[in-house]
């Protein structure tokens, strides 16, 4: 277990939409209360089952489950390795966006009407602005992760770029899953509710609010970009370890990634 004080919590500029877990970092570590549900088991599972997979270590963020006691409370969580290095700031693209341009990019991407002319516009003004010409396939990547783990917070607001000291940049690993596999059982998805109406609820937020049309653009534009390659043993081992959730938790994640697994089996081999 983590104990962990109020001088160490972090204040980021990235919002949810689903408002502000509480957050801390402490030599080198940060620190991931759950905030709505289960996101630290989100956290957690989708970026073990990263491991297999064709992403390489660098490409993502390892999350690892941790009791954390705050002043009077212990809460389930993550913590993971701090991958900013010295020199360099953590930007979204929507507060890039603003400080170059003075507008919204939220706004200016959803003002086509179309999928693939929303994606194809982000793209391109990323990469004026950042100079990332990758950007495409790693959003490709990213996107396709979200598809699969069905996550609902990927916003402008979220999506992120490193800024180096000399005001160049670099892609972010992928972070933040936290809002997947239907993690939040205080508002949206209650632990009560049928899984699979849930599933077919949950919406996308980044070029398009249905993820298999979004994931469809981007396939179109940039090719599949990931494969997978873990197997329903490989979901069972790992949510063996998460034995501080209840186990109608555990069962729901479960049913959610195997609906995953025979819905996306080309994503497999």
């Amino acid at each position: 277990m983590a104990e962990l004080f109020e001088n160490q919590l972090k204040d980021f500029s990235r919002q949810s939409s689903k408002g502000n877990q509480l957050k801390w970092e402490n030599d080198g570590i940060w620190y991931k209360a759950d905030y709505t549900g289960y996101e630290g088991l989100a956290e957690f599972i989708v970026s073990q089952l990263l491991k297999k997979s064709s992403l390489s270590d660098e490409e993502y963020i390892t999350y690892e489950l941790e009791k954390i006691q705050y002043k009077r409370s212990v809460y389930n969580g993550v913590r993971s390795d701090n991958f900013i290095k010295n020199g360099e700031q953590l930007i979204t693209l929507e507060r890039l966006y603003k400080l170059k341009k003075g507008t919204s990019l939220l706004q200016a991407v959803w003002h086509f009407p179309e999928v693939e002319d929303r994606l194809d516009f982000f793209v391109n003004e990323v990469v004026k602005l950042t100079g990332l010409e990758d950007f495409g396939i790693y959003l490709s990547k990213m996107l396709t992760i979200d598809a699969f783990f069905l996550n609902e917070d990927r916003h402008m607001h979220n999506i992120a770029v490193l800024m180096k000291d000399d005001s160049s940049y670099r892609l972010c690993p992928i972070f933040d899953n936290g809002a997947s596999l239907l993690s939040d059982t205080k508002m949206d998805y209650p632990l009560n509710g049928d899984v699979f109406e849930m599933v077919d609820e949950v919406k996308a937020k980044t070029v398009c609010s249905d993820f298999d049309e979004q994931l469809d653009a981007v396939e179109k534009k940039f090719g599949y970009n990931i494969k997978f390659s873990f197997t329903k043993k490989d979901v069972d081992a790992l949510l063996a370890q998460a034995d501080m959730y209840p186990e109608e938790v555990i069962e729901r994640v479960r049913i959610i990634i195997y609906q995953r697994i025979r819905k996306y089996g080309y994503l497999f081999g």
